[in-house]
C-alpha cells in the first residue's frame, strides 16, 4: 500500500489482512492514517486498547524497516514472538543476547532482511548501532512508554533523552510516540524532547468504564490483612496485589498462603528463575494473586485480571493509574481496590527523599570526570565511580543530568567525555534547578493522590480531572465507584 492509499476503506481491509478484525478500535483509525500519511503522531491510550496495532499495522504496508524503542524487554519478546508467529521478520537488540545472537541481529539488519527492530533507548546511545541503522531505510520510528521522556513524567528515563538525536540521526523518519499516562505538560514536554512540536496527538482519554475503584480506609497492617482476604474472596478469578516494599510483599504472600490463599510474590531480589516461575503459575491461572512490588506488570500481557489492589498508597497518580489500568483489559468488569492507611504517606515521602540527587553529588560527579579528562580515553561510569563519593545508581542520574545538560557527553562503550571545563559550584547548581523542580512536582502529585484517596466524591472524577480529561461522566458521577 503506498502513503496515497490510506482511505478509511482499504485501511480496514488491510486490517482484516494482518490481524484478522474487522473494524478499529477508538483512536486506531487515526494513528494508522497519520502514519500512512508519514506524519509524526502522539497516541495517548488506556491500558489494552490496542496501542501496538497503531504502528504495527503501518510498518507491514510501509516500505522500510520500523525502529520500535521500549524500555520492557518482556514486552518486546511477546510482541517479536507474536509477529514471527505470522511470518514477519524481526531483530531484536538489547542487553539480553549472547555475542553470537548480536551479531547475527546485527547481519541481518544490515541486509535488510527485517521489518521490524526492537531495540532499547540504551542500544540507541551506541553510536555503532545508529550508524547500522542508519544504512536501513527507515519508514517508522516508535518510542513505546513515550511518558519516560519527559522531566515531568512519573516515571523518567535520562537514557531516552538521547532519542531525539537519534531520530536526527536516522534521517528524520516520522515519529509514532505511546503512552498510556500523560498530563498535558508531560504531552508538550514529550512532543519538545523528541523534536515533533507539530505531531497529530491521538488522545482517546483515560475513563475505563469497566473498571470499578474503591478505596477501602485501614488503619493498620491488621486492618489491611481483613479487608485483602475480603476483596479476594469477593473475586472470582486471579489478579495482583502490589506493595511498596519487598519486605511487605514477602509479608503479604506468606499471610495469604497461611490463610490458604494461593498467591505467588515477585520482586526484583528474587533470582530470574523463581522470579520466571511465579509470572508463569500466574499467567496460567494456577493463583489468586501475585503479590509484586512495582517491578512486576510492566510488558505483561494477561487481558482477564480481574482486580488489582494497592497495599500501599502509590506515590503519583500516573502510577496508580498504569497499575490499576493492568485489570480488565480483556473489557469485561474489573475492580481496582486502594487499601488506604494515612501513615503510608510517611513511606512515599521517604521514598520521595531520597529519589535526586542532591547539589553536592552533582558536584561530586562533575569533579570526577574533570579529574580523569586528561587520560587518553574518557572515563567509564565504574572508572568515575572509584573516585566518587556518589553512590553508583546515584552518580548515573548525575551524569546522565549532566549530559542532558551538554556539561559532559556519553560517548561510545558508556564512558564520560567532558565538554564544558571549570564550571563552579554556582553554575553546577543551576545545571540541577529541573530535579529540584521534579521534587516539588513529585510532591504535588502525591498530594493529588491522597486527595482521591481522602475525598468522598466520585473516584473517576477525581482520577480523570488529575490527567484534566473532561469525560461526559452522567451528573458527573460514573455510578461504579465506592464514592457513587
Amino acid at each position: 500500500m503506498t502513503a496515497s492509499a490510506v482511505s478509511p476503506h482499504a485501511l480496514r481491509e488491510k486490517l482484516r489482512e494482518h490481524f484478522g478484525f474487522r473494524r478499529f478500535r477508538p483512536g486506531q483509525l487515526e494513528a494508522v492514517r497519520c502514519a500512512m500519511e508519514g506524519r509524526d503522531v502522539l497516541i495517548v491510550m488506556p491500558t489494552g486498547s490496542g496501542k501496538s496495532l497503531c504502528f504495527q499495522l503501518p510498518a507491514l504496508e510501509l516500505e522500510g524497516t520500523t525502529v520500535v524503542v521500549s524500555p520492557l524487554i518482556a514486552l518486546m519478546k511477546d510482541q517479536a514472538d507474536a509477529l514471527r508467529a505470522r511470518g514477519v521478520s524481526v531483530a531484536v537488540v538489547n542487553s539480553t543476547l549472547t555475542p553470537a545472537e548480536r551479531e547475527r541481529a546485527d547481519a541481518d539488519i544490515a541486509a535488510g532482511r527485517v521489518e521490524f527492530v526492537y531495540t532499547t533507548p540504551e542500544q540507541l546511545a551506541r553510536p555503532a548501532f545508529r550508524e547500522l541503522l542508519g544504512r536501513c531505510l527507515i519508514d517508522l520510528f516508535v518510542v513505546d512508554e513515550a511518558h519516560c521522556v519527559s522531566q515531568w513524567g512519573h516515571d523518567f528515563r535520562p537514557d531516552y533523552l538521547a532519542l531525539g538525536q537519534a531520530v536526527a540521526a536516522l534521517g528524520r523518519p516520522p515519529v509514532l510516540a505511546l503512552t498510556a499516562t500523560a498530563t498535558a505538560d508531560v504531552i508538550d514536554d514529550v512532543l519538545t524532547r523528541l523534536g515533533i512540536p507539530d505531531a497529530e496527538v491521538v488522545h482517546t482519554g483515560f475513563y475505563r468504564p469497566n473498571l470499578t475503584l474503591v478505596v477501602h480506609r485501614a488503619e493498620d497492617d491488621r486492618a489491611k490483612q481483613e479487608k485483602l482476604l475480603e476483596t479476594l474472596a469477593g473475586a472470582d478469578e486471579t489478579g495482583i496485589v502490589y506493595t511498596a516494599t519487598v519486605k511487605a510483599a514477602e509479608e503479604v504472600a506468606g499471610f495469604l498462603e497461611d490463610r490458604g490463599v494461593e498467591a505467588a510474590v515477585y520482586h526484583g531480589r528474587l533470582s530470574a528463575k523463581r522470579r520466571a516461575e511465579a509470572q508463569d503459575r500466574f499467567m496460567a491461572g494456577r493463583v489468586k494473586a501475585m503479590i509484586a512490588t512495582n517491578a512486576f506488570g510492566l510488558g505483561i500481557d494477561k487481558p482477564d485480571i480481574r482486580f488489582v489492589v494497592h497495599y500501599h498508597l502509590p506515590g503519583t497518580v500516573e502510577a496508580f493509574y498504569q497499575e490499576f489500568g493492568r485489570a480488565g483489559r480483556d473489557g469485561a468488569p474489573a475492580t481496582g481496590v486502594l487499601l488506604y492507611d494515612p501513615a503510608d504517606r510517611k513511606l512515599q515521602r521517604f521514598f520521595g527523599a531520597g529519589r535526586y540527587p542532591a547539589e553536592a553529588d552533582l558536584v561530586n560527579a562533575y569533579h570526577a570526570v574533570a579529574r580523569l579528562a586528561d587520560h587518553p580515553e574518557p572515563p567509564t561510569l565504574a572508572e568515575v565511580q572509584a573516585i566518587s563519593p556518589v553512590p553508583k545508581a546515584r552518580l548515573k542520574v548525575c551524569l546522565d543530568l549532566l549530559a542532558s545538560r551538554g556539561v559532559v557527553r556519553a560517548a561510545p562503550d558508556n564512558r564520560y567525555e567532558l565538554v564544558r571545563r571549570a564550571m563552579d559550584r554556582e553554575q553546577l547548581a543551576r545545571e540541577g534547578q529541573a530535579y529540584r523542580e521534579r521534587e516539588e512536582r513529585d510532591a504535588v502529585k502525591l498530594a493529588r493522590l491522597i486527595e482521591y484517596a481522602e475525598g468522598r466524591s466520585c473516584r473517576w472524577k477525581s482520577v480523570l480531572g488529575y490527567f484534566g480529561d473532561d469525560a461526559d461522566l452522567p451528573n458527573g458521577k460514573c455510578g461504579h465507584c465506592d464514592a457513587c
